[in-house]
């Protein structure tokens, strides 16, 4: 399966919408849109993973790399996600603790 990135703002945070997989083939072009997101003054940043099927380490490494490179800048990282499947990656590798998880952008705002 491919990877579909689509970036929007919601102000005050700048979206990046992805669909598909997240893995060792596709993480990568995942992180140049963050890298380059991040270098263009976004750092409130919210990946919406809602259309993703599958995260593997690679994936959740970019993820991490970009929460540090925000939080440099004093800035945030969120992320959509209301998978069961993909929820319960990120309790098993304890960064549900790391990550600001939310339902909706609405729920982030509120």
């Amino acid at each position: 399966m491919d990877l579909t990135l689509i970036e929007r703002e919601s102000p005050p945070f700048h979206v990046v919408e992805v669909a598909g997989e997240i893995d060792v083939y596709t993480a990568p072009r995942l992180r140049e849109v963050v890298v380059s997101a991040i270098d263009d003054g976004h750092t409130r940043l919210v990946i919406d993973i809602e259309n993703v099927a599958f995260l593997d380490s690679t994936g959740l490494g970019v993820l991490v790399g970009a929460l540090k490179r925000v939080r440099a800048d004093n800035g945030s990282l969120d992320i959509i996600c209301t998978s069961d499947r993909l929820l319960r990656i990120f309790a098993i590798t304890g960064l549900d603790k790391v990550f600001g998880l939310h339902a909706s952008i609405d729920e982030l705002v509120h």
